[in-house]
């Protein structure tokens, strides 16, 4: 279901953009549009790992430089049976985690230097599992897109509010303005729809990699608490990358409001309780 409402946000962002391209060119700017957008998203295609890793400074790390770290990743990506990613660390007190790559063989898992301090290694396995299952399931790829034409509408939107619409436009100068103020206000709300429905599914599918579900619960937890307290200088300059993050990185919001890029974490602390409560049943094993 999921992967259905993910298809249909981002059929909705199309067809918002290339609407943007008809009011502001008719027919002809529709098509320009299209044909800009297939353009930006084939350069994020090829380059969004790099460019992402390298506004947050993240340095790649090896068996020789973070031997644990390294070696967790490379059993869970043994668990997961997919290739091991490249893994970074970021410089950085606020302890987060993000994925990105645009498939399994060309991927990369980034950790801040807080997380690696405050995590226990099991909540670390549990925080890394889940940025494994983006990947798996190719979040980071749909992610890239949707941000590139989210992205675009906003530029569009800046065009139509500064030259007006076209000819085949009925709706004139008054309806023009409108479409350039709402559109790329309805383009950040469909941006972090498709977010917070790709969380709520990395959250399941990684605690299915990692095997216990508490574990990345406790760390979603601890995450969330210190987000409040430290702030992240480099997603503050680069607000667009917020998504990426297993816990938003720019605020700690305690509920899922329609601006929010993420789940709120009790929501989905609760939703790996059930998890762990529902594998010790089936188990056998004593919960609560």
């Amino acid at each position: 279901m999921n992967t259905v409402k993910t298809g249909i946000l981002l059929a909705a962002l199309t067809a918002l953009f290339m609407g943007l391209g008809y009011l502001i060119g008719g027919t002809g700017g529709a098509t320009i549009a299209f044909f800009v957008a297939l353009a930006m998203n084939l350069f994020a295609y090829w380059n969004s790992d790099k460019m992402v890793l390298s506004m947050y400074g993240a340095r790649r790390v090896d068996e020789a430089t973070a031997p644990q770290y390294v070696r967790l990743v490379a059993q869970l990506a043994e668990n997961a049976n997919m290739p091991m990613p490249a893994t970074y660390i970021i410089e950085n007190d606020q302890p987060n985690a993000f994925a990105t790559g645009r498939n399994p063989e060309h991927a990369a898992v980034a950790a801040t230097t807080g997380l690696l301090r405050m995590l226990t290694p099991e909540e670390l396995a549990g925080v890394m599992a889940h940025e494994l299952s983006h990947i798996r399931n190719r979040d980071t790829l749909i992610m890239t897109i949707t941000a590139t034409i989210a992205g675009a509408i906003s530029m569009l939107a800046n065009f139509a509010f500064f030259f007006g619409g076209n000819r085949e436009n009925n709706g004139g100068f008054i309806g023009t303005l409108a479409l350039a103020i709402l559109a790329p206000i309805a383009a950040g709300l469909v941006q972090m729809a498709i977010s917070r429905t790709r969380e709520y599914d990395a959250d399941a599918a990684g605690a299915e990699i990692s095997g216990r579900p508490l574990w990345l619960a406790s760390a979603l937890e601890k995450i969330d608490r210190a987000a409040h307290e430290r702030v992240n200088m480099a997603a503050e300059a680069h607000p667009a990358t917020a998504h990426m993050f297993i816990i938003n990185p720019l605020s700690g919001k305690g509920r899922d409001s329609l601006f929010s890029t993420h789940p709120s974490t009790a929501n989905r602390v609760a939703k790996l309780r059930e998890l762990a409560a529902a594998d010790a049943r089936a188990n056998g094993r004593p919960w609560g």
